[in-house]
C-alpha cells in the first residue's frame, strides 16, 4: 500500500468547537493533532462569524506548549450569515484588520441553504439585485483585495457564483476558492466546475465527506474527487475535509485517508502534495519549501 506524508500539508476548511453543533475537537485540541502529524496550516471556520480571534489563541498557545519555532499556524476567517449582519462590510473589515485570511458568503443564511433545507429562500441573505451584486458586496469585494484575502463561495447557488466570481475578479480580486462544490446543498454539475475553471481561473475545494441531511450518513466524496482531479487538472483543485462532525473520524485521519485515496487511484503523489500545499500556501500567503514535499 502508498504512504502519504502529513508533513507540511494545509486544510483550508475545518470546524471546531466552540459551536452550537458538537464538533470533535476544540480550537486547541486540532491544534495539537496538527503539530502531532506535522501540519503546516489549518484555516478554522464557523457558521457563527468570526474565527480569526479564535486563531489567535490557539497560535497562541502553540507557541506556549511547543515553541516559539513551531512550524504551525491557525488562520482564521468570517463568515457573512446573518448573525453578523450578513453582507457587512465593516464585520469584514474588522476581521481582515484582526488578520482574517478567507471570506466566505453565507452559508446557512444563504438562499440556496434555506431551500435546499426545506425552508423559505427568501429569509436568505439576497447577493444578487437586477443582475447584479448588491454594492456591499462590491464594498467587501474591495477590501479583500486589498487585504489579499481569500474570496470562498459557501453555500451559495451555482447561478450566484458566477455572477459573483466575475464581478470580484472585475473588482481586483485574485483568490478565489469554489466551496465544497461537490455538496448536494450548492449542487454544481461537473459542466459548472470545468466552466469556472477555464473561464474564471478559480480553485474547486473538494472535501472529505458531506451531509446528506438530517439522520443520514455522511457520503464520502473520495471517488467522485478523483475523477474531478482528473477532469479538470490537478492546478484547479484543493484538497480539503470539512472536517470537524463527531460522526466521522478525527480531523487528522480523514486527511490521511483522502490523500491515500487520490494516491491509490493514480493521482501522483506530487499532485497530491501540490493540491495540500502549493495551492493553500499560495492563498494563504507561505513561504513554499523550498525542498520537494517530505515523504515517509
Amino acid at each position: 500500500m502508498s504512504r502519504v506524508s502529513l508533513q507540511g500539508i494545509c486544510d483550508m476548511h475545518v470546524h471546531t468547537n466552540p459551536d452550537l453543533r458538537l464538533r470533535a475537537y476544540n480550537d486547541l485540541e486540532l491544534a495539537d493533532a496538527a503539530v502531532r502529524v506535522g501540519a503546516r496550516a489549518i484555516v478554522i471556520k464557523s457558521h457563527l462569524g468570526f474565527t480569526v480571534n479564535r486563531a489567535a489563541i490557539a497560535n497562541a498557545y502553540v507557541k506556549k506548549v511547543y515553541g516559539e519555532n513551531t512550524p504551525f499556524t491557525m488562520y482564521g476567517g468570517v463568515v457573512m450569515n446573518k448573525v453578523i449582519g450578513g453582507v457587512n462590510p465593516e464585520a469584514v473589515e474588522k476581521g481582515l484588520k484582526l488578520g482574517a485570511k478567507v471570506i466566505w458568503l453565507p452559508t446557512q443564511s444563504a438562499r440556496r441553504h434555506l431551500e435546499k433545507m426545506g425552508k423559505d429562500p427568501a429569509d436568505g441573505i439576497q447577493l444578487i439585485r437586477d443582475g447584479k451584486v448588491i454594492p456591499e458586496l462590491e464594498t467587501v469585494f474591495r477590501l479583500v483585495k486589498d487585504y489579499d484575502a481569500v474570496l470562498a463561495t459557501a453555500h451559495v447557488s451555482p447561478e450566484e457564483a458566477f455572477v459573483v466570481v466575475e464581478a470580484a475578479q472585475k473588482a481586483g480580486v485574485g483568490k478565489i476558492v469554489i466551496t465544497h462544490p461537490e455538496w448536494w446543498v450548492c449542487g454544481y454539475t461537473l459542466e459548472d466546475q470545468l466552466r469556472l475553471v477555464k473561464d474564471y481561473d478559480v480553485i474547486l475545494e473538494r472535501c472529505y465527506a458531506q451531509n446528506m441531511g438530517k439522520g443520514k450518513k455522511y457520503h464520502l466524496n473520495l471517488r467522485e474527487n478523483a475523477e474531478l482531479i482528473q477532469a479538470v487538472g490537478y492546478q484547479h483543485v484543493m484538497v480539503d475535509t470539512d472536517g470537524g462532525q463527531t460522526e466521522n473520524p478525527d480531523w487528522e485521519t480523514e486527511i490521511y485517508e483522502y490523500m491515500h485515496y487520490l494516491v491509490e487511484y493514480g493521482i501522483p503523489e506530487e499532485q497530491v502534495y501540490y493540491m495540500t500545499k502549493t495551492i493553500p500556501y499560495r492563498l494563504l500567503g507561505i513561504k513554499e519549501e523550498p525542498v520537494g514535499a517530505a515523504k515517509d
